[in-house]
């Protein structure tokens, strides 16, 4: 067992590696409109995340099982398969944030370098669409439900508060948010810190150190601890991005999105449902800033979000592709 351990430590650490980069520059999302309305430091506000970050990763296995065997298919893929995946999603989200501080999602990042990685190692049947039938609900879920979830709450808090002066409303909501925000990084560890929990345990099961898909309690608490520490160091261009360039909150504008956010996520995480926690908190943005006035969301830093977004399927697909191919060739 342990000399199973020791030849499979490269893959692992390229997943590790995804992991600390999901942390670094995908959980910052979570906590961008807590930073920008001032509510909490963002020492304050990373430290929140990186505690209900690993929380929410230790809550549950269902989009963690989805991800390892319902992706492609564990019987006619191997270790190169995995480490190929993870390659294609260090590099597009590295990129991503350097050229511009652009978030990406990890979750369509994962998966679209799990197909390319798979299509490289076997062919369109290593595909399997009881898992990808999730990934494509999930995408509904975070671009709809999220755009009209923060719509429809800010719309309710605005009917409920209408008569409260600015100031009263700023004290509730400021106290308010730091839930939101806590409810949102827990979220976003029930989702995408369990994917590359997945992940790990699926290279586990190719490198014959378990016998059978099942996730145990070591592999949780290392990737949520490595997921943790990428959130500890911060994507600020990401937070800068989210939370103040895409357009101006107040508190109440923060809980709104925060919430309908949360909520969409940690339906998805129950249901086992793969989705973009990016997506989901940035549509939710949107959906609350355009009921201040359509103007007031600066639709020219969303279009380089959305650009991103759509890019990334192809991006880290071809990448982890070729990245397979590659290392096929050179074997």
């Amino acid at each position: 067992m342990p000399e199973q351990l020791w030849s499979l430590l490269p893959v692992l650490l390229l997943i590790l590696a995804a992991e600390f980069v999901n942390g670094w520059t995908d959980a910052p999302n979570s906590i961008a409109t807590v930073v920008s309305t001032r509510v909490l430091s963002p020492h304050q506000a990373v430290l929140m995340a990186t505690i209900l970050n690993a929380m929410g990763a230790l809550s549950g296995t269902a989009v963690a099982a989805t991800i390892g065997k319902g992706i492609v298919d564990p019987a006619i893929i191997n270790t190169t398969t995995v480490a190929a995946a993870m390659v294609g999603i260090v590099l597009w989200s590295c990129l991503a944030y350097y050229m511009g501080g652009i978030p990406t999602s990890e979750s369509h990042a994962l998966v679209a370098g799990l197909a390319g990685a798979g299509l490289a190692t076997a062919g369109p049947s290593v595909l399997l669409w009881e898992g990808w039938s999730k990934v494509f609900i999930g995408l509904l879920f975070s671009t709809f439900l999220g755009f009209f979830g923060g719509l429809v709450i800010m719309l309710l808090l605005y009917r409920i508060f209408y008569r409260s002066r600015p100031g009263t409303v700023r004290i509730i909501f400021g106290r308010l948010q730091v839930l939101s925000a806590a409810f949102m990084s827990f979220s976003h560890g029930s989702n995408d810190g369990q994917k590359f929990i997945g992940v790990f345990t699926l290279a586990l099961v190719l490198g014959g150190v378990l016998p059978e898909f099942h996730v145990p309690l070591w592999v949780i608490l290392l990737c949520a601890i490595t997921m943790g520490i990428g959130t500890a160091l911060g994507g600020w261009k990401i937070i800068r991005t989210m939370g103040m360039r895409l357009t101006k909150l107040e508190p109440v504008h923060g809980f709104a999105a925060e919430t309908s956010a949360a909520l969409v996520i940690e339906a998805a995480s129950r249901l086992g449902i793969p989705l973009s926690t990016t997506h989901t908190i940035g549509t939710s943005i949107m959906g609350v800033g355009s009921i201040q006035r359509f103007s007031a969301v600066r639709w020219g830093v969303a279009g380089e979000i959305i650009v991103a977004w759509v890019l990334t399927f192809p991006a880290c697909g071809l990448i982890a592709y070729l990245v397979a191919r590659v290392i096929f060739y050179l074997s």
